[in-house]
């Protein structure tokens, strides 16, 4: 496999991963970015820790999606992320009505 054929192929799964989250991402209530991941999910619990002067981030999600290429399996039920780097979290907005075919 040549290295063209392999940037034809990674940017082939970035685009049928944009497409799936397109498709489910009115499912879920926030989107949470990490250094290293973004997901989205129904349940997060942030909590900052301090150990011996050091701050620290412990993220709890549940009924989460993971941006993540090479996952096999994107839907995870509890996502447990400890990390020293910022963490964004932010409640997405929900329609209260939907008109069907205006998406």
């Amino acid at each position: 496999m040549s290295a063209e054929d392999l940037e034809r192929y990674e940017t082939e799964l970035e685009l049928q991963l944009y497409r799936e989250y397109k498709d489910i991402a009115r499912q879920f209530s926030y989107v949470v970015e990490t250094e290293r991941r973004f997901y989205l999910a129904n349940s997060v619990d942030l909590q900052v820790r301090n150990a011996g002067g050091e701050v620290y981030f412990e993220l709890e999600l549940a009924d989460a999606w993971v941006w993540d290429i090479h996952r096999p399996a994107r839907f995870v039920k509890n996502v447990r992320v400890v990390t020293f780097k910022d963490v964004n979290v932010e409640e997405l907005e929900k329609p209260d009505l939907e008109v069907p075919g205006s998406s």
